[in-house]
């Protein structure tokens, strides 16, 4: 048993896949299998169950992961230490982010990160918000950071800043020749929206149904790009994140105003696992973010 057949284990774990796995750790699938093997054979339990398709994790298999993923980010974290000096900052970040943050805020971060650390670097995925937390959770990502974020016991959740959100339609619209909309104004409007499954229509359902105002939902999308699309194309209405249609505001592609009288926000949150060690350049690229905290 050693280092490195522990952290094949966890990457065919957090892969759920025997050949990315190995593929990760350098080695063949036949060779993967057999340190697996020898890796049972040595703790006299099958971690693997084997029988399903894809395979399964025992018991065993989960608590042994739970206790190398630990035991590796803890043991990493020494040896970068060690290697370049505890003032330094060396490797990579993972972060996963929704799209709206991912595409339109974080890039300024990531260049301002790599200016300060030159040794360092950001490696950004801009997912769905379900597979955002998913990430965090299985160990793939470092931090996650999305709207709303969730209350879960295994996650630690850092407050990022709280977003103005604006009215957005086609500049055609006839709302978009005023100064200001108020929630009163939508009522009855063909409304493009967020996934009702998403934290964010959630969020936008109250403040309309608090004013007793109904939309009439024509489309609805999974992330912000897409709901930009479809206004661009049609005298439709939608309620957005400002700095999301920054660039559409300032080229007068897109009518973006704010609400009379109604300030809306979608809070915007930093998570990761509570039993996971932080490395250095996790903990600068949480800090840096962390500097621009309303």
């Amino acid at each position: 048993m050693n280092i490195e057949t522990l952290r094949l284990y966890c990457r065919i774990i957090q892969e759920k896949s025997f050949s990315k796995g190995a593929a990760q750790s350098g080695v063949t699938q036949s060779a993967a299998s057999q340190a697996l093997r020898q890796l049972e054979g040595d703790l006299s339990v099958e971690l693997l169950d084997r029988s399903k398709r894809p395979f399964g994790i025992t018991e065993e298999g989960a608590r042994f992961y739970e206790a190398c993923r630990k035991m590796l980010g803890e043991f990493d974290q020494v040896c970068t230490e060690i290697s370049h000096g505890i003032g330094e900052v060396h490797g990579q970040v993972y972060v996963a982010a929704i799209y709206s943050v991912g595409l339109h805020q974080l890039g300024a971060y990531m260049q301002r990160f790599r200016s300060l650390y030159p040794q360092a670097r950001v490696r950004l995925e801009c997912l769905h918000p379900e597979k955002v937390v998913q990430s965090v959770l299985d160990d793939t990502a470092d931090i996650g950071i999305l709207s709303y974020p969730p209350r879960d016991k295994a996650l630690r959740v850092v407050p990022f800043k709280e977003e103005p959100m604006f009215f957005v339609s086609h500049p055609g619209h006839q709302l978009a020749f005023r100064h200001a909309v108020r929630i009163p104004d939508l009522a009855g409007e063909p409304f493009v929206a967020f996934d009702a499954d998403l934290a964010i229509r959630n969020a936008i359902d109250r403040v309309l149904r608090k004013a007793g105002v109904s939309v009439d939902v024509v489309m609805e999308f999974d992330n912000v790009e897409s709901i930009k699309e479809a206004l661009f194309i049609d005298t439709w209405v939608s309620i957005l994140p400002g700095s999301a249609v920054h660039n559409e505001r300032a080229m007068n592609t897109l009518a973006v105003l704010p609400f009379e009288g109604e300030r809306i926000v979608r809070p915007l949150g930093l998570i990761h696992r509570r039993d996971k060690p932080l490395h250095g350049g996790v903990r600068r690229f949480i800090e840096l973010l962390g500097r621009d905290l309303d």
